[in-house]
């Protein structure tokens, strides 16, 4: 609840059961592409084209869907499909999000998503809050210089305590 993002396989595991997880796979399958830090794409990459398919099809649609890994310091990004965006990130983004072609998502990457925020290259927010406190970590809203406004445009709790708020950021009129 206190807006740590860090290290969620300390906090994370107790809150999910079918419920929550039959949510995030579905936010899963409703990425048509996979935007990534370094850092999860490191952890993603090497895990995720080994695994077997699950009951729910995460492995292969995780595999299948395009995936651009935003990185200075990578210098190829070899877990198939994926476009390596090392230089004018903003701008790259900017094309990217204005192609046709569905839902860019992207999971963990704190780093890339506070670089976006910062940008305004965020249609939309969707957050799990989870009923703990941890105390300390690296937060999601912890490096903005200046207020944003969201409008909320859906919510849903969990039986586990766990609520799920969609934002999207208010358009300056």
């Amino acid at each position: 609840m206190d807006g740590v993002i860090e290290a969620p396989e300390t906090w994370h595991f107790p809150f999910v059961n079918d419920e929550v997880q039959a949510e995030i796979n579905a936010g899963i399958h409703a990425t048509d592409a996979l935007l990534l830090g370094r850092v999860t794409y490191e952890a993603f990459a090497p895990f995720w084209p080994s695994q077997a398919n699950n009951e729910h099809g995460i492995a292969d649609h995780l595999n299948k869907i395009p995936k651009y890994v935003v990185s200075t310091t990578l210098r190829s990004a070899t877990w198939s499909p994926s476009t390596l965006i090392s230089a004018n990130i903003v701008a790259e983004i900017t094309h990217l999000k204005q192609q046709s072609g569905g839902n860019i998502g992207v999971t963990g990457s704190a780093t890339l998503v506070q670089s976006l925020m910062g940008a305004n290259l965020i249609d939309e927010y969707q957050i799990f809050i989870h009923p703990v406190v941890v105390g300390h970590g690296k937060k999601l809203f912890n490096t903005m210089d200046k207020s944003t406004a969201l409008k909320l445009v859906s919510s849903r709790i969990f039986s586990t305590g766990v609520a799920l708020m969609t934002y999207q950021p208010v358009s300056a009129s």
